[in-house]
């Protein structure tokens, strides 16, 4: 078998206009919980693409950690790329893949700051390990051995033993506010379904697209 020979055929479900719910939040989180119950494999991984300022396009997974009527929440570290990137150019995009349910959601908007308060919340709810890996880990940066990253790890385990971890100033929550969903459903013979909801207007408009 060679690359080009790999092919799956898309037989169970459909998704019509009908089907779908008027909001495009409430059917992410119909789709979201859909694929928590068949069991997906961190059915939050989702690609979050970016653009600097050149126009060069970047692509890496993140985990949604929350979502709601503002928009899909993530957290990472502001002086990343993907920080850097967000802060000259605040467009970003989306994509869901739940291959077991034979699904894709993609997602465009517009990409802000959560508060203050949130970014704290979410910190301090993560394992130490974690704590103190949002300050050893310079993200993006050139490491020059494994072990540079263990000994910051190792300084700060020190310097906050018994005590509470503070968060990074450099650290915290992004939400992206969407102005477009597209629902993918796989279907026979490549003959995919794709409703898309675009905000016009200050309204939701619903359309289907050609696979």
């Amino acid at each position: 078998m060679t690359v080009a020979d790999i092919r799956k055929e898309y037989t169970q479900q459909e998704l019509t206009e009908d089907s779908v719910l008027e909001s495009p939040f409430a059917q992410f989180d119909q789709w979201f919980n859909q694929s928590l119950a068949a069991n997906v494999p961190e059915p939050n991984a989702m690609t979050l693409a970016t653009v600097n300022e050149s126009g060069q396009p970047s692509a890496r997974i993140v985990l949604l950690k929350g979502y709601d009527v503002r928009g899909l929440k993530f957290f990472t570290n502001y002086l990343s790329r993907k920080g850097l990137e967000l802060a000259g150019n605040p467009h970003a995009a989306l994509v869901f893949f739940w291959p077991e349910l034979e699904r894709q959601v993609r997602i465009e908007g517009t990409v802000v700051k959560v508060s203050e308060e949130e970014s704290d919340e979410y910190y301090h709810s993560r394992p130490r390990n974690s704590r103190l890996g949002a300050w050893a880990s310079q993200q993006s940066e050139v490491l020059t051995t494994r072990e540079e990253l263990a000994a910051r790890q190792e300084e700060f385990d020190r310097r906050y033993a018994g005590q509470e971890i503070p968060r990074p100033p450099h650290w915290g929550g992004y939400i992206l506010q969407p102005v477009m969903f597209e629902f993918w459903q796989g279907r026979p013979s490549r003959l995919h379904d794709r409703i898309v909801y675009q905000w016009q207007a200050g309204s939701w408009h619903r359309l289907r697209l050609s696979p």
